[in-house]
């Protein structure tokens, strides 16, 4: 499946108030981004950092609600999924050929 794909079907899915789409996909994604740490962060306190088959299932299934409000938040800034990461991979190789991947900042 490609990115485009997986937009085009976890659309289907999408029920929330159009008018106000952008906020919602933006919150949505720091909320389940959110849950994830969550669970990252009781495993690093109850089992020492070590991820249980159980706990690992449990995280990729927040990771794939990270991906469905990732999706539908460049739907609702006009843009498709693949075009993201494309974007995404050509920031990332400038940087490794500047050597700028470490640091901080946008515009880097």
């Amino acid at each position: 499946m490609t990115f485009n794909e997986y937009q085009d079907k976890a659309g289907k899915t999408a029920l929330y108030p159009k008018d106000q789409g952008l906020t919602y996909t933006i919150l949505g994604l720091n909320g389940e981004a959110g849950e994830l740490a969550e669970k990252y962060k009781k495993i690093i306190r109850d089992c020492k950092g070590v991820v249980s088959e159980e706990q690992n299932q449990a995280m990729l299934k927040e990771l794939g609600d990270v991906l469905w409000y990732v999706a539908m938040c460049a739907k609702e800034l006009g843009h498709d999924l693949e075009s993201v990461a494309q974007l995404n991979l050509v920031k990332l190789s400038s940087r490794k050929d500047r050597d700028k991947l470490h640091g901080s900042g946008d515009n880097r």
